[in-house]
Formats: structure tokens, C-alpha cells, sequence
């Protein structure tokens, strides 16, 4: 299967929160409003990265979303990784992955000083994500919620997403 990622372009709106309402639907760990949240974020002018995967015909089905993050102890330049979804059909195949690397390689091409994520560990590990007890995230598990260091200190803290997010 041939897979390029590519900015989100206008008319990819309507593919990116269809395949996210499918990706999120059996999750357990999901509200039901990730498609909605990356319009919010859109609409909001907090979309900083919106990147897909698209396959051969040009069918997006992959999305990754990145927004800047505010953190307690004032550290500047940090953004949240998400949500990301993959078409179920795709999923297990490297296309998270993709996704992934190609956002983060834009977090570092745009200046940004660090990510954070809320997560599986298994997965997000494997890019640099690591459990810090000095950067938290409220209502969450503290283990799901990482972050990877680009350039800087780490910072500690308290981290809030974009408003889009809540």
C-alpha cells in the first residue's frame, strides 16, 4: 500500500472527522467528540499542525493534530499531540507511525521546544515519550501522559491543552 503524509488542505475537513468518529468509535478511553474537537481546534485557530495520510487514490486514512499546550511553570514553545485516528481497516500497519514521525519533524521544522501526549506508552515510547513525574496532567492517569523534550529544560508543572480540547 502506498501512504504519502501531507498537510491537511481545504476540503480534507469532512474525511479527517469521518475517520476519526470510526477510529475513536470502540475505544474505551474515548468520548465520542475527537472529531469535534479537532474542528474546535480549526475553527479556534489552534490547529497548528493538521497532517494526514492518504493513500494511493488520495483517500485520507490517517489524521494527526498538534496545538500549542500552556504549562504552570511558564515554559514557552510546547505543544499536545492530538487526537490521531487511523481508518480501522488500516490500523497495525505503521500508519500512526508515519503520522507521528512527520508531525514531530514539523513540531521541530516550526521551532517548538518540546510535545506532550496522552497515550499508550508502548507506543509513544518508541518516538522519545517519557512519564515525567514533574510534568502533570490533571483527570488523567499520570503514567499515560508523557512528554519528549526537542530542545531546553524539561519543563514541571501543570499542563493545559488548547481551550478546543475541554
Amino acid at each position: 500500500m502506498s501512504i504519502t503524509v501531507r498537510k491537511e488542505q481545504p476540503g480534507d475537513a469532512a474525511a479527517i472527522a469521518a475517520l476519526t468518529t470510526a477510529a475513536f468509535a470502540e475505544k474505551d478511553y474515548s468520548f465520542g467528540n475527537e472529531a469535534e474537537i479537532i474542528d474546535r481546534l480549526r475553527e479556534s485557530g489552534d490547529l497548528t499542525i493538521s497532517l494526514v495520510a492518504v493513500n494511493m487514490d488520495d483517500a485520507v486514512i490517517g489524521h494527526i493534530a498538534f496545538s500549542p499546550v500552556t504549562i504552570s511553570d511558564g515554559t514557552q514553545g510546547w505543544y499536545g499531540l492530538g487526537p490521531m485516528s487511523v481508518i480501522p481497516l488500516n490500523q497495525r500497519i505503521g500508519i500512526g507511525s508515519m503520522l507521528v514521525e512527520a508531525g514531530l519533524e514539523e513540531l521541530r521544522r516550526i521551532g517548538a521546544k518540546g510535545c506532550a501526549v496522552l497515550g499508550s506508552r508502548d507506543f509513544y515510547s518508541r518516538f522519545g515519550f517519557v512519564h515525567d513525574p514533574q510534568l502533570r496532567f490533571a483527570g488523567a492517569p499520570p503514567e499515560f501522559f508523557q512528554r519528549r523534550v526537542f530542545e531546553g529544560e524539561a519543563p514541571r508543572g501543570d499542563v493545559r491543552f488548547a481551550a478546543a480540547l475541554y
